[in-house]
């Protein structure tokens, strides 16, 4: 059986929210996930094990991107998080008023794939709370091509 992480990064509890939608609906898709917060699980080997790496993060600021709290220390160690080669999406929540929507998806895409992850789906970027259907589908699209 095929294994998925997700790791997310949440302070209202969409993007938690989310990352139970995705693991949900990798489940019924016949994958073995583990959800975990990233303040809970340490960047060094964490791809480790694991055919699919998902990360979710919200995004804060207007001016500039700022990930969401807990997640800044995984997204600084990243480099040790062995993504060489792994399969990987990226999901987030944030708010289209700011000028940088859901930057912390593109800031954590960019560093992933510089890394050497392989992109298996376009981004989910979720403006405000997460629409269940919206999100299913995204992480069938995942599924599908991881």
């Amino acid at each position: 059986m095929a294994k998925a992480l997700i790791v997310y990064g949440s302070t209202t509890g969409n993007t938690e929210t989310a990352a139970s939608y995705v693991g949900a609906a990798l489940n019924k898709k016949g994958w073995e996930t583990v959800v975990k917060s990233a303040e809970d699980i340490s960047a060094k080997g964490l791809a480790e094990g694991f055919d699919l790496v998902l990360f979710g993060c919200s995004t804060w600021g207007d001016e500039d991107i700022e990930l969401q709290d807990d997640f800044v220390p995984l997204f600084d160690e990243l480099d040790q998080a062995g993504l060489s080669g792994k399969k990987l999406a990226v999901f987030g929540c944030g708010d289209t008023s700011y000028t940088h929507f859901c930057g912390a998806v593109d800031a954590i895409e960019e560093k992933a794939t510089g890394l050497g992850a392989v992109l298996v789906a376009g981004s989910l970027k979720i403006d405000g709370d997460p629409e269940r259907d919206d999100v299913t589908a995204w992480a069938e699209e995942v599924a599908a091509h991881a």
